[in-house]
């Protein structure tokens, strides 16, 4: 059996880095980067929800992003329920509206009567939640996954992969990963005790 020190369980939580929301509310370049690449397929679903196509989902994306890095010092849970999701898809929201007021002369002028009627049917988007969010927060998760990959061995990650992910028993795998039940537990609480340090405030 595989008898890991503490080190190779994921470290020491006196030497964990900042939370990644530290790390924006920090103006961190590589923070903010990760941040984007964590939520941007998210911002993007928003976005293409509120019936924008193309080039256009793009452009408000980082109008979304840009508005978060302007307000982040105002992000709080003052009330129950107050989560970062909720704050960052009303800022989607305000953004899609501002939007919409800003080309209403435009979308009207190509697309004539029938354009105009389908951008009032719109005019309020992300009010309520969206079909197909939850898949899309399944996908955040698995991002946000990757990105504390690095920082365990292959046998640690994979403890904590097969029974958090797999749904599998640690006495069901203790042979075939060459771990210890104890360990095998060990290493799924440090990983995501790992991602909950440092994305928790994100993903809830």
């Amino acid at each position: 059996m595989v008898e890991p020190n503490p080190a190779e369980l994921g470290g020491d939580a006196r030497d964990t880095p900042l939370s990644l929301l530290e790390q924006l509310r920090a103006n961190d370049a590589a923070g903010w980067q990760r941040f984007v690449t964590l939520y941007g397929p998210l911002v993007r679903f928003w976005c293409s929800r509120g019936a924008l196509r193309g080039a256009d989902v793009e452009d408000v994306a980082q109008e979304v992003f840009a508005a978060a890095a302007a307000g982040l010092a105002g992000f709080r849970r003052s009330q129950p329920g107050d989560t970062f999701r909720g704050w960052l898809r009303g800022i989607a929201r305000n953004q899609l509206l501002m939007h919409y007021r800003r080309n209403q002369g435009r979308v009207q002028a190509e697309g004539g009567s029938d354009a105009w009627a389908q951008l009032q049917d719109v005019a309020d988007p992300l009010l309520e939640p969206v079909a197909g969010e939850d898949a899309q927060m399944s996908d955040l998760y698995r991002r946000a996954l990757e990105q504390v990959r690095c920082e365990f061995p292959e046998h640690v990650w994979q403890a904590f992969w097969l029974t958090t992910v797999e749904d599998r028993t640690p006495s069901a795998l203790a042979e075939e990963l060459r771990m210890t039940v104890n360990h095998i537990r060990q290493a799924k609480s440090r990983v995501l005790r790992r991602l909950r340090e440092e994305l928790g405030d994100l993903l809830d």
